[in-house]
């Protein structure tokens, strides 16, 4: 298409829309904000998404997506105890809801009605904060080219969110009315008490820093994942593998932090050269493994011990 010359475009995500197309000739309109769903091209024209997120970008937002969830798990864990049987079915009850608000979400998103949605490649981290990019050409008058440069990847976070608040208000209160019969009424709605905390807080952390997310989340779920698991096992004192085989609970808490630890191993490597990166999974046991051939050594028990035998 042939490009018209008009006067320089300032900004570094400012940009020019198509009004009209005739032929090979576009007409553009002033310098300013892409309409929602484009971004700049090299020429400074708006141009719509219409690519379709790889697979480091379903990862990010599969990582997203389990946020809420392993924090719900998480509170109805603490919260529920050893009085309710009734932990269980409420879990279920939340990977219902974050499933359902992951599937609503994918279908209301352009293109609506299906699973399929078009992005915009994310090409630096600057990408993520077009606010913090909007040019002064005269250090007084201000052009706003504030627009999602990553679209969706950003507000499709913030939809899911809500999509989980408005279905747990809808599904989960009910449910733990008539089966929580374990727990005091001041315990019982605990749990989601602590989700109408940790919501807000996962929509800042979204809003400040979701770029910083983008890039660094392999490596929180790799930390957090051996950080937790150790915590766990020092807590339910795991020293062996007769240890994990008593209780179900230990066995299924280690196979989802085994879980985490894959994902996170398969976001570090994109899985791009499969021949390379499917060896690595095998390191997922390892430090697991480690604890417990460890674990006997540095009990501190022993530790005094030998320490005082020492003296």
């Amino acid at each position: 298409a042939a490009v018209d010359i008009q006067p320089a475009c300032l900004g570094l995500y400012c940009g020019r829309t198509v009004l009209s197309v005739n032929g090979s000739v576009e007409t553009y309109g002033d310098c300013g904000v892409c309409p929602r769903g484009q971004r700049t091209d090299d020429n400074k024209i708006c141009r719509e998404c219409t690519g379709s997120p790889d697979r480091y970008d379903w990862l990010y937002l599969g990582f997203m997506a389990m946020l809420p969830l392993v924090l719900h798990w998480f509170f109805i864990e603490w919260y529920s105890g050893k009085k309710s049987s009734s932990a269980l079915l409420q879990h279920v009850t939340a990977l219902f809801e974050c499933s359902i608000a992951a599937i609503v979400t994918l279908l209301v998103s352009d293109p609506v009605g299906s699973l399929h949605i078009r992005s915009c490649k994310v090409k630096k981290l600057s990408d993520w904060y077009t606010m913090l990019y909007n040019p002064s050409p005269d250090y007084i008058t201000t052009v706003h080219c504030t627009h999602e440069a990553v679209y969706p990847l950003y507000t499709i976070v913030f939809i899911y969110y809500a999509f989980c608040l408005v279905l747990m208000m809808l599904l989960r209160p009910l449910l733990v009315k008539k089966i929580a019969c374990g727990l005091g009424k001041s315990d019982r709605f605990k749990s989601i008490y602590a989700a109408l905390y940790f919501f807000p807080i996962l929509t800042v952390l979204q809003a400040v820093g979701g770029g910083l997310l983008y890039y660094a989340f392999p490596y929180i779920i790799l930390v957090l994942s051996l950080v937790t698991l150790a915590v766990y096992m020092s807590a339910s004192e795991v020293e062996s593998f007769k240890d994990l085989l008593v209780r179900k609970k230990r066995l299924v808490v280690l196979f989802s932090h085994w879980l985490l630890h894959a994902y996170g191993i398969i976001s570090i490597s994109k899985l791009d050269k499969l021949e390379q990166d499917l060896p690595l999974l095998a390191l997922v046991p390892a430090p697991a493994l480690f604890y417990l051939v460890t674990a006997k050594y540095t009990e501190p028990s022993r530790i005094l011990s030998e320490g005082g035998n020492g003296h």
